[in-house]
């Protein structure tokens, strides 16, 4: 039996030819399909997101060669294949599974313990079972996988610190100030990225009463559509301010949109009322000067990337902890499977025992007919005991050496010894 990996990551594969590698989830369902009917009786999980394309193959037997799983993707993508053999890397055994348990566990994602990957892995892996392409050698390992992920993300900080500018300036910044995000009102300052990918952490917090300003009406209003806020009147700007409790601001302004005079008029009609701003703008949308106001908390990125500089630097000192999670999960693994390939050679050790022991149990009976049942029971209780300690030692050496790796040589010589035929 062999596993088998073959894929690209954003370290690998240039971005315009990762656009048109990746799959859909339909795609991947089409093309789990296609693998079924075009590899009959191997094993296949594809993994499709927006950093990686990765195909795991397996086979009792063997698995696809992986020249021909990277023209399988490329013929799935309409893409030559010649553009990805260089870029598509190539693993088998063991370094697959080390491979997937480091994925599954935000081992090798672009943010060191990102979570969202192993919700992307158990997806994978549904999609491969619904397609029937997941069979006892990529199942067990996806099990496997998700139980070492299990292990970092509990026996580990590694998940627990955040990276993003916008998930620490809601979670270590905002979240210092309120205790609850449910009944505030909240204005965003822009339609970028940084306001959308902000946002969906504040959503996260119990964010509700969402407003989106910006220069651009329209862009304001597609944001809000997508992301069920409401868009505002950048005009309003001063009213909006004055409303709000939480300000993110993520313009490409190059002067500041609020100065100390306008929070000044903005300042006389909130009543005292605690004002958050996260100034992600870079240059600064808010005058550093309204930081010093009364019951205002000002952060703009400076601080917030300290931070996240901060929480990286507390990533990477657990990253040997996780790594030896999943070296001690491979090691499991690979025993087990290893061990799994000598089921043949153990069944007919025991078939074999079993039927002498019974011809000689059937030999004796004969030769003493006046045992009673009882006796009888007893006798053949003793020759399974017997014959179980004969064989605790050749399987118990089956077993060990499963651990350090294939016992093909011990296999080799307990069928010599014993007259087994493969």
């Amino acid at each position: 039996m062999t596993l088998a990996l073959v894929g690209g990551t954003h370290r690998t594969v240039p971005l315009d030819l990762r656009e048109r590698l990746a799959f859909s989830a339909e795609q991947v369902t089409e093309a789990l399909n296609r693998f079924r009917d075009r590899f009959p009786g191997r094993e296949g999980v594809l993994l499709s997101t927006c950093n990686r394309v990765e195909f795991y193959a397996a086979g009792a037997e063997a698995a696809p060669p992986a020249e021909q799983i990277v023209s399988f993707l490329a013929e799935c993508r309409g893409i030559d294949a010649g553009l990805l053999t260089p870029v598509l890397a190539r693993e088998q055994d063991e370094a697959v599974v080390r491979h997937l348990f480091g994925v599954a566990s935000g081992l090798d994602s672009m943010v060191l313990g990102e979570p969202q990957i192993l919700a992307q892995v158990k997806q994978a892996w549904a999609l491969a079972q619904e397609s029937r392409t997941s069979g006892p050698l990529t199942g067990g390992m996806f099990q496997a996988a998700l139980r070492t992920a299990k292990r970092v993300a509990t026996e580990t900080a590694l998940g627990r610190e955040r990276t993003s500018i916008p998930s620490v300036a809601v979670a270590d910044f905002a979240s210092g100030v309120f205790e609850r995000f449910d009944d505030k009102r909240i204005l965003l300052v822009g339609a970028g990225k940084m306001a959308a990918e902000t946002l969906r952490y504040l959503r996260e917090a119990g964010g509700r009463d969402v407003t989106i300003v910006n220069r651009t009406a329209s862009r304001a209003v597609e944001l809000a559509a997508r992301l069920a806020a409401r868009p505002g009147d950048f005009t309003a700007l001063e009213a909006e301010l004055a409303a709000a409790d939480l300000v993110v601001s993520t313009t490409g302004s190059t002067e500041p949109i609020v100065s100390s005079d306008l929070f000044a008029r903005v300042e006389a009609r909130r009543d005292g009322r605690p004002l958050v701003v996260l100034d992600l703008a870079v240059p600064r949308d808010f005058d550093p000067r309204i930081g010093d106001r009364p019951g205002v908390w000002l952060y703009c990125v400076d601080d917030l990337a300290a931070a996240c500089e901060a929480n990286r630097k507390s990533r990477q000192r657990e990253l040997p902890a996780a790594l030896a999670i999943v070296d001690e999960e491979t090691r499991r693994f690979m025993g087990d499977l290893h061990h799994r390939a000598t089921t043949p050679v153990i069944e007919q050790l025991r078939a074999g025992w079993s039927e002498t022991g019974d011809a000689e149990l059937e030999r004796l009976f004969r030769r003493l007919p006046g045992l009673g049942d009882a006796e009888r029971a007893e006798i053949r209780q003793a020759f399974e005991r017997y014959a179980a300690k004969l064989l605790h030692p050749p399987l118990a050496s089956l077993r060990d050496e499963s651990r350090a790796g294939p016992p093909h040589g011990l296999l080799d010589a307990l069928r010599r010894l014993f007259d087994l035929k493969d």
